[in-house]
C-alpha cells in the first residue's frame, strides 16, 4: 500500500487529477455495465460502419487523448472492481468527449485459442491514429461494431 501511495505522490498535479477522474469514471462505467443495457449505454453514440474514417487530431488533442488513456490504464490497475477493456473504453469515451476530443471505440471478437468452441471479446478506443485503451491485442480481433463520438 505504501508503494502505491509513493507512486501517486510522484505524479504531477495534472496526472493526479486525471488519475482520480479516471478512477471515478471507471467506477461509474462498471456500475453502468452491471445495471444498464448496452443499448442504453451507447444510445448517445453514433453506430458507424466498420471502415469509417477516424477524424484526425491536432497535436494538443492527441497529447490530451494519450494522457487520458494513460490515466485510465493506470487507474484500472488499482480498482477493487473489474475494470476490463469495455469499462476502460467507455470511460475513455466519457472523458474524451468531455474534453471535446472525437474518437471511436471498437467491439471485436475472436476464437479462443484454448477452446475452439469458445469466443473471446475485446473493446478498444481510438482517437486519430492512436489507440487510447485496449492496445496490444486488438489486432487479433475481428471488428463487430464501431461506436463514435464527436466534439461536444
Amino acid at each position: 500500500m505504501l508503494n502505491k501511495i509513493k507512486k501517486f505522490t510522484k505524479l504531477s498535479s495534472e496526472e493526479k487529477k486525471l488519475f482520480l477522474e479516471a478512477y471515478v469514471t471507471l467506477g461509474i462505467m462498471r456500475a453502468a455495465i452491471l445495471t444498464v443495457s448496452f443499448k442504453r449505454l451507447t444510445r448517445s453514440l453514433e453506430h458507424l460502419p466498420n471502415k469509417e474514417e477516424i477524424a484526425a487530431l491536432n497535436d494538443k488533442e492527441n497529447t490530451n487523448a494519450i494522457a487520458v488513456g494513460k490515466a485510465i490504464t493506470r487507474a484500472a490497475e488499482y480498482t477493487p472492481w473489474e475494470s476490463a477493456c469495455l469499462v476502460q473504453s467507455l470511460a475513455a469515451q466519457k472523458m474524451l468527449q468531455k474534453r471535446g476530443i472525437p474518437g471511436v471505440f471498437y467491439l471485436g471478437a475472436a476464437k479462443d485459442k484454448e477452446s475452439e468452441e469458445k469466443m473471446k471479446a475485446h473493446a478498444w478506443s481510438q482517437c486519430g491514429n492512436t489507440i487510447i485503451t485496449g492496445d496490444g491485442v486488438h489486432e487479433e480481433f475481428t471488428v463487430l461494431s464501431v461506436f463514435g463520438w464527436g466534439k461536444e
